[in-house]
């Protein structure tokens, strides 16, 4: 039995240049329905420009891409009315307040004055800035302008939801609601797609997760995928005896060691028979351990070895 779901985005051999910058080199993305898919990438990789193809808001040089199952180039208003967009600064008119702004919304999606009010009232709750809709957005919070952004991408009751670095500038708090915002919009069947500076963000969201460098997509897969990638496991270990530290390091393969901190670190995945074997030659050898410390490749590991950089920059331009 065929239990994939069908796929909410489907782009194959989407290729992009500015003059003779190619900022996307023939990249193909699928996206399953009610899944949060993710792009990483280094600054000017082309995630923006990405999000601006997929949503109509550019023209790619060639490739081709299917959106809730319209033709990008043949049916782009019929795309445009099934996806919501959100930028990586709030599209807010602030000359009008939270309600104006979501009933300016309604009426640009055709919806009747009462399915506004309703659909407006509905979103204010459920994204919980009730309280501040008769406020201009010029008062409000990063947060609170961010929440009423998505609102107004939910007017229209989109089926895909492009956030495009939906939470840069946030405190972490603010974050964090966020996310919980997201992954109530996919249980409730709405596919994201999202692309972000922030790693632990991919990490806690994304079912999927693409880097994008260069122009193409180097590496694709859950967050665990792309971490088994990475080699470079290893243990740390904090002795409670100067003595012993030259011994334990001989005899472990140390990589390296402190001999301030009494600490050394040895390679190792982290696996429980790989820590049995540690500990039972530990023990065996009488070395005292005060404290044991598994380190695993995170997406900082990934991305510093997909892409040379530590970890994404904010990308302002593409």
């Amino acid at each position: 039995m065929n239990t994939r779901k069908p796929l909410a985005i489907e782009a194959r051999g989407l290729r992009k240049a500015y003059g003779d910058n190619i900022v996307l080199d023939g990249i193909d993305i699928a996206v399953p329905e009610g899944s949060i898919y993710s792009l990483l990438g280094p600054n000017g990789a082309g995630k923006t420009t990405t999000v601006k193809i997929l949503s109509t808001l550019a023209r790619a040089d060639a490739g081709e891409a299917f959106v809730n199952g319209a033709d990008l180039h043949r049916d782009s208003d019929g795309v445009r009315k099934s996806i919501g967009v959100t930028g990586q600064f709030a599209a807010v008119d602030q000359l009008l307040n939270g309600t104006e702004n979501l009933h300016l919304m309604g009426r640009l999606h055709h919806l009747g004055k009462a399915e506004t009010k309703r659909r407006a009232a509905e979103l204010l709750e459920r994204l919980d800035i009730t309280d501040i809709a008769k406020r201009l957005p010029s008062t409000y919070s990063g947060g609170q302008n961010r929440r009423l952004d998505i609102a107004m991408s939910l007017m229209g009751s989109p089926r895909v939801i492009f956030l495009d670095e939906p939470t840069t500038g946030l405190d972490p708090r603010s974050r964090r609601v966020m996310w919980e915002i997201i992954r109530e919009l996919v249980s409730g069947g709405t596919t994201i797609f999202l692309t972000t500076q922030y790693l632990e963000e991919a990490d806690e969201l994304a079912d999927r997760i693409a880097v994008l460098d260069g122009g193409k997509i180097v590496a694709e897969g859950t967050a665990a995928e792309l971490k088994r990638l990475i080699p470079g496991g290893h243990i740390s270990l904090q002795l409670l005896r100067i003595d012993q530290l030259e011994k334990a390091a001989n005899l472990l393969g140390a990589t390296a060691h402190d001999t301030e901190q009494l600490t050394i670190q040895v390679p190792g995945d982290g696996s429980v028979a790989s820590l049995r074997s540690l500990i039972d030659l530990l023990d065996h050898e009488s070395i005292e351990v005060g404290e044991l410390t598994v380190h695993k490749p995170d997406l900082d590991d990934v991305f510093l070895t997909l892409t040379g950089q530590a970890r994404p920059q904010k990308e302002t331009r593409r």
